[in-house]
């Protein structure tokens, strides 16, 4: 018999590689299309997820069902207007993982009664539960407006440009101080993440799933 835990996992696959290799090809292609070739010339224009995964990201994915890839490299120098731009690059990735939860969530009300499913209907069922599940966490938390997180992107576009070197130093400190926090969380079971999260990620839910 299958291991349950095991078999849990294989189940989040799909809607984890989709959301997190989508999300970073997103990222991409905007850039790409408002004028910066960096990351089509580092590779990550494509949709291989081996070169958008990161290793304890995509781990924290099937620990606690959100978590990142590795971040596309972007130089603003090549954008006509630096800030507005980078804000677009930055939403179209929760946008990307909304779109993601959409789809699966139609998958899933085009399927029967849950109840009256068994066998691969159940897999299949699953599967596409945790797809709306994980890319609606994956969109809610990128869009915290906290460094490196893609939300960070619009509270620097209203923000003075007098202050742009202590808001970049504070970036650089702002990413260990995220990790920190869902680290705190997982330890203490107590998660200040999931508490900012879980509202608006209830109500994506019901819109996309109905339930």
């Amino acid at each position: 018999m299958a291991d349950p835990e095991f078999t849990r996992i294989l189940m989040i696959i799909p809607g984890a590689l989709l959301g997190l290799t989508l999300h970073e090809a997103a990222h991409a292609l905007a850039a790409f299309l408002l004028g910066d070739p960096t990351a089509k010339r580092l590779g990550r224009l494509t949709l291989n997820p081996l070169k958008h995964l990161d290793l304890f990201g995509t781990l924290m994915i099937f620990l606690i069902h959100f978590g990142w890839a590795k971040p596309v490299p972007v130089n603003p120098a090549h954008f006509r207007s630096p800030k507005r731009d980078m804000l677009f690059v930055a939403l179209v990735g929760p946008a990307t993982n909304f779109l993601i939860a959409a789809a699966f969530g139609f998958g899933l009300r085009a399927m029967p009664d849950p109840t009256a499913l068994s066998g691969s209907g159940a897999v299949i069922y699953q599967i596409l539960l945790y797809g709306v599940v994980i890319n609606v966490v994956l969109a809610v938390f990128n869009l915290l407006p906290v460094p490196p997180l893609d939300g960070s992107r619009l509270v620097h576009l209203f923000f003075p440009a007098k202050y742009e070197r202590q808001y970049q130093m504070f970036t650089r400190v702002a990413g260990f101080a995220l990790l920190a926090v869902v680290l705190i969380g997982m330890l203490t079971k107590v998660s200040i993440i999931g508490a900012l999260i879980n509202a608006p990620v209830g109500f994506f839910l019901r819109l996309f799933v109905g339930v």
